[in-house]
């Protein structure tokens, strides 16, 4: 079995507690070999770090360390169902970026999701994505990442 938590501690990365979902829905739920996770808000200490769309309020080097936040609330998710060391790798990443007219960069945004999964999982971090840009997220928040993840099977 892989020992993800180990190789958190090792880059200094700390999983936050599972952000409480703003309406009715699970933040992560099992199906089969998968885990598939809510899409998740940067939301650090229960509260959304900051309103706002990129190419306006928001800029893309705010916008790639607001999907890293994004991201580590989707394996506060996935751990809090599962356990993060029972994972095999990361299958998709789909990220929603709320975009001012003309912003187009929402790949770049996105990097930051991406960019972390690498340093957790290596190449099991190697996933397939979808940046979409959007004119308006939940509580006005400007990233919102969810995921699916592979259960390891063979331990």
């Amino acid at each position: 079995m892989r020992k993800w938590t180990r190789r958190l501690a090792e880059i200094g990365v700390e999983l936050p507690e599972v952000a409480r979902p703003v309406a009715s829905y699970a933040p992560a739920v099992r199906s089969g070999n998968h885990v598939y996770t809510a899409g998740q808000l940067p939301i650090v200490g229960g509260e959304l770090v900051t309103t706002g769309k990129l190419g306006a309020e928001v800029d893309q080097d705010a916008g790639r360390r607001l999907a890293r936040t994004c991201t580590l609330n989707a394996l506060a998710a996935v751990h809090g169902l599962v356990g993060l060391d029972s994972l095999a790798g990361v299958v998709k990443v789909v990220g929603f970026v709320a975009s001012a007219e003309g912003f187009n960069a929402q790949p770049a945004v996105l990097n930051g999701a991406s960019e972390l999964l690498g340093e957790i999982f290596g190449d099991a971090g190697t996933h397939a994505r979808s940046a979409v840009g959007v004119a308006e997220l939940p509580l006005g928040a400007p990233v919102e990442v969810e995921l699916i993840a592979e259960i390891d099977t063979t331990a």
